[in-house]
């Protein structure tokens, strides 16, 4: 199966039935333009990973995405669930963000930190923790209602920190290298999770990472943000169906798809 590649700068195009669209998003930092004309779109159920070097504008752009910073120019349609799309350029709390870090508070137990959401949406705490429990066997985190974070190790955390951000409510969700601090077992384990779990939820993902195997393993489509100030320069198509088995790196296909992202960046 070849690989569908093509350059995407600054297009905006996007196939109907779009969940969220970037169209032609441009940030400044004084006289330093960091992002140049970006355009990104993300379907239902998608997992798309963006691709680049550190320092390439990655965060920034979930930045912008998330409301954080406002972009200088462009336009952030997130699908309205009636047909329609709305423009949510500086808008918080429209897109759920999880950093790198768990940024799981120390002193909550993990049934607490996990409802924080559901409280500053209002919902009382009874509520709320019991809500955020409900989700914890399929989550894989049963037991540990009571634990602290201290208690837990790194694969479980990160499973903590993604039920809060699911549970900010919004059907996108930005992940920022989530899976970087883990060791290669660990990570393994909860890439596996996280695909399976996502479909049992019917979360769409934009994924940040700097790890092309990674990249290829996870994701339905792939860009490759390069340049300063950076565009998307290049958009990989990967139609092998998920979840994709560890022999799948060992493949032709696979290292293909390698070779070829390693010769763009």
């Amino acid at each position: 199966m070849s690989t569908d590649t093509q350059s995407r700068s600054g297009s905006g195009d996007a196939e109907a039935g779009d969940i969220l669209r970037a169209e032609h998003l441009v940030k400044s930092y004084g006289d330093r333009k960091v992002l140049g004309d970006v355009s990104i779109r993300l379907s239902p159920g998608e997992l798309v990973s963006i691709l680049g070097v550190s320092g390439v504008g990655k965060t920034t752009l979930f930045n912008i995405l998330s409301g954080l910073l406002k972009p200088d120019s462009g336009s952030i349609l997130l699908a309205d669930g009636e047909g329609g799309m709305q423009n949510i350029a500086g808008e918080t709390g429209r897109l759920s963000y999880m950093l790198q870090k768990d940024m799981l508070l120390p002193h909550k137990t993990i049934q607490d930190n996990v409802a924080l959401p559901l409280l500053l949406k209002g919902m009382n705490r009874k509520d709320a923790r019991a809500k955020a429990l409900s989700f914890f066997d399929q989550f894989g985190l049963s037991g540990t209602q009571e634990k602290y974070p201290a208690q837990l190790s790194g694969g479980m955390r990160q499973r903590a920190a993604l039920l809060r951000t699911y549970l900010c409510g919004n059907r996108v969700a930005l992940l920022d290298e989530p899976f970087s601090a883990l060791d290669t077992l660990t990570r393994t384990s909860v890439q596996e999770w996280y695909l399976k779990v996502m479909d049992e939820i019917r979360m769409s993902t934009l994924f940040i990472t700097h790890d092309i195997d990674e990249a290829i393993l996870l994701s339905d489509r792939i860009y490759i943000m390069k340049g300063s100030p950076a565009s998307m320069t290049d958009e990989l198509v990967i139609p092998t169906p998920r979840p994709r088995d560890r022999d799948y790196m060992l493949s032709e296909e696979f290292l293909s798809y390698k070779r070829q992202i390693r010769a763009i960046l």
